[in-house]
């Protein structure tokens, strides 16, 4: 597990990166003469790079051994983070957010499926919940400080924070990470037709739908919390989502492991997204109560991908790859989309209070989809009157999905 360890690693500065800029819009705003609504658009564009960049250049560069893809793409995001700092401009940081974006969907990509690989499928889910702990840890530790570094020295010291660990993670890859196998290589087209697979396209589905309303919502946490509860100070409540996420991702893998059934812990987990969001404003003047909605969010929201990247593993053993940079793209498109739509219902007038009830319906329409395509593949096909079943081909024995 020490090489999923170093993959985690570098997850750990993605998630900081990518959480942290939801603590700085109102000081980005202040500085670069926008507004909130308008700054949120730097997560906007992050993740929409991120969620087209995993599938692009995993198609581009399958077939190769990962280990110089994997840290050619913490370069890039290193590198882009260090220009973020510098940025002159709003349209200058928008740029620098692109190229971190790119490199941190490559990396992510190539990390889960090199996670999966090296643990073997008795420790996957295990090892899929560290590299998830990884980001989810870079949220906890690291955006609060980002976001105390940036209330004391300005925003800017924050992604010079980033750009620092990001180079400490790069130089411990580039030193320690050993050779990593190269995956089978795919076709451009049979990537493709992961998106028509109607057995995956829900699983995906699923996973977009959460992204829009969890990832989504967090982007403007500060301005739904002053809102619907008079809170200044967001340092706390980013503790208590982060410290949320770590329990849920690092605890779903052991479930996943120990045999859970996968449809019905991701149901449960839907579920408790959609109630934390939904009671989030009503709780909001109550510090300790509000606090205890976030830590049930970022639980579920961070638990829910470790059973769904291990759905999609084991309903498409052979393509694990193509379906693991599908559910990234998916996930990071949804958090684009989720922003984006925040941001004009901002700007149109609607009060950021009624954020999380928003967000809650989306959660609840993909909980709806999960349960339609759970009842969908567990429903018995019919057999012609007079034909034999046939018996099963013995390459896929063992490949079915826990239900």
């Amino acid at each position: 597990m020490r090489k999923v360890l170093l993959l985690a690693l570098g997850s750990f500065t993605l998630g900081l990166d990518a959480y942290v800029m939801a603590g700085l819009l109102p000081a980005i705003a202040d500085d670069t003469g926008t507004t909130v609504a308008l700054a949120g658009q730097l997560v906007t564009v992050f993740t929409l790079a991120y969620a087209v960049s995993a599938p692009l250049f995993a198609s581009l560069l399958s077939g190769r051994r990962p280990r110089g893809a994997l840290i050619g793409a913490l370069a890039v995001f290193t590198a882009a983070n260090g220009l973020t700092a510098l940025a002159p401009s709003f349209g200058a940081l928008l740029a620098a957010r692109v190229a971190a974006g790119a490199g941190a969907g490559l990396y992510s990509a190539l990390a889960t499926a090199a996670a999966s690989s090296t643990a073997g499928p008795q420790r996957r889910g295990r090892a899929l919940a560290l590299v998830m702990g990884g980001m989810s840890a870079g949220t906890v530790l690291g955006v609060p400080l980002g976001v105390l570094l940036a209330e004391h020295t300005g925003w800017r010291a924050t992604l010079w924070l980033v750009t620092g660990l990001g180079a400490a993670a790069l130089a411990g890859l580039a030193t320690l990470l050993p050779p990593l196998p190269a995956e089978p290589q795919t076709p451009v087209r049979e990537r493709l037709a992961a998106l028509a697979d109607r057995t995956v396209a829900p699983v995906v589905g699923v996973s977009f739908l959460a992204a829009v309303a969890s990832l989504g919502l967090y982007t403007y946490l500060a301005p739904v919390l002053r809102s619907a509860g008079g809170v200044h100070g967001i340092t706390p409540y980013l503790w208590a989502w982060g410290v949320g996420g770590v329990l849920g991702s690092l605890a779903a893998g052991p479930l996943v492991d120990r045999g859970a059934r996968t449809p019905v812990l991701v149901g449960a987990v839907l579920a408790a997204i959609v109630l934390a969001q939904a009671l989030l404003p009503a709780l909001a003047p109550a510090p300790l109560a509000a606090g205890a909605a976030l830590v049930l969010w970022g639980a579920g929201g961070w638990a829910l991908q470790v059973p769904q990247q291990h759905r999609l593993l084991a309903l498409r053993p052979g393509r694990g790859p193509v379906v693991l940079a599908l559910n990234n793209s998916a996930l990071y498109l949804g958090s684009a989309v989720g922003s984006a739509l925040a941001g004009l219902a901002l700007s149109a007038g609607l009060r950021p209070a009624a954020l999380p009830w928003a967000a809650a319906a989306v959660a609840g329409a993909g909980l709806l989809l999960h349960a339609s395509a759970t009842a969908r593949r567990g429903r018995p096909r019919a057999v012609p009157t007079g034909a034999r079943p046939t018996a099963p081909c013995p390459s896929t024995l063992g490949n079915h999905e826990h239900s």
